[in-house]
């Protein structure tokens, strides 16, 4: 790929934002925004899709791919890894993007656990 402005200013603010987030607390407290904003979305997205019966299947195989994509973009490059002997520590994007999922699943149950009660 050539070496454009817009390039480098990717990888520059990926660089930053990579040593901005290796202070411990700040993963932290980023991950923990990630598992709460997944669990709102799954709250809001359950909530408007069931006010109309039309979208609860549409936004319910939306949800199942974007669950099963990221789980396999996440788990299938730790055994690309292991194969490969590199580091096991996750990119920045993939382990918040994983949390968002866990969240969204999270929601998602406790959403059906009230309907069936």
């Amino acid at each position: 790929m050539q070496r454009t402005r817009l390039n480098s200013l990717v990888d520059l603010i990926g660089d930053r934002l990579d040593r901005l987030f290796n202070n411990p607390w700040r993963r932290i407290s980023l991950s923990l925004i990630s598992i709460l904003l997944g669990f709102f979305m799954g709250s809001a997205i359950s909530t408007t899709a069931g006010q109309r019966a039309v979208w609860d299947v549409p936004a319910a195989l939306i949800l199942f791919l974007f669950t099963e994509l990221v789980s396999k973009l996440v788990y299938g490059r730790r055994k690309r890894r292991e194969q490969d002997s590199l580091p096991r520590r996750r990119g920045l994007y993939l382990e918040a993007l994983n949390l968002f999922k866990i969240g969204l699943i999270y929601s998602m149950f406790l959403e059906a656990f009230k309907l069936g009660s």
